[in-house]
């Protein structure tokens, strides 16, 4: 097998023994994609208080949904890749390119999103994108594989996410 078709064999993980902390923490801390999107327009939010041309709500989500997708893009290279990897249904070929394409296309998306001219364009391909990997998230919390966390709380993090996307798609 190549360096580009082999998956990592599925483990299951758990928390045998340890209280799980609440859930809204662990979806607000121990995620850091969810994380990087609330800093991301907290923080542009805060400024759009003393700089003009930051106002409004479009520019902090553009920047919290930018930030999240340079932060997504980081882990395919980085230590997650096998577990990203792991995700990735076996129906597909090739995991390990299918990982590191879909880094190469968030961070195209996340310069997207800060560029006024291709800001609705970007928003639009990143959230089909969302579509496109979420059978992956399903199949990672099915299986308990890579990078896995429940389908409920997982589908919902999608959901505002795609929400995010929209919105800025959609917004004149």
């Amino acid at each position: 097998m190549t360096a580009s078709t082999e998956r990592p064999a599925p483990r299951a993980t758990g928390t045998a023994g340890r209280k799980a902390p609440p859930l809204l923490l662990r979806l607000v801390l121990g995620n850091i994609t969810l994380t990087a999107l609330l800093i991301g327009a907290l923080g542009t939010a805060a400024l759009g208080l003393a700089v003009p041309a930051l106002d409004g709500w479009r520019t902090p989500v553009r920047a919290g949904l930018a930030l999240l997708f340079l932060v997504a893009a980081s882990g395919r290279l980085g230590p997650p890749r096998a577990a990203l990897v792991a995700m990735v249904p076996p129906r597909l070929p090739r995991p390990a390119l299918l990982v590191g394409l879909t880094g190469a296309l968030e961070a195209l998306g996340a310069v997207g999103l800060l560029v006024p001219a291709t800001d609705r364009l970007a928003a639009g391909c990143l959230g089909l994108l969302l579509i496109a990997v979420f059978p992956a998230n399903v199949y990672a919390a099915r299986h308990r594989v890579g990078l896995h966390t429940a389908l409920l709380p997982r589908t919902l993090e999608q959901l505002l996410y795609l929400a995010c996307c929209a919105a800025v798609a959609l917004s004149n």
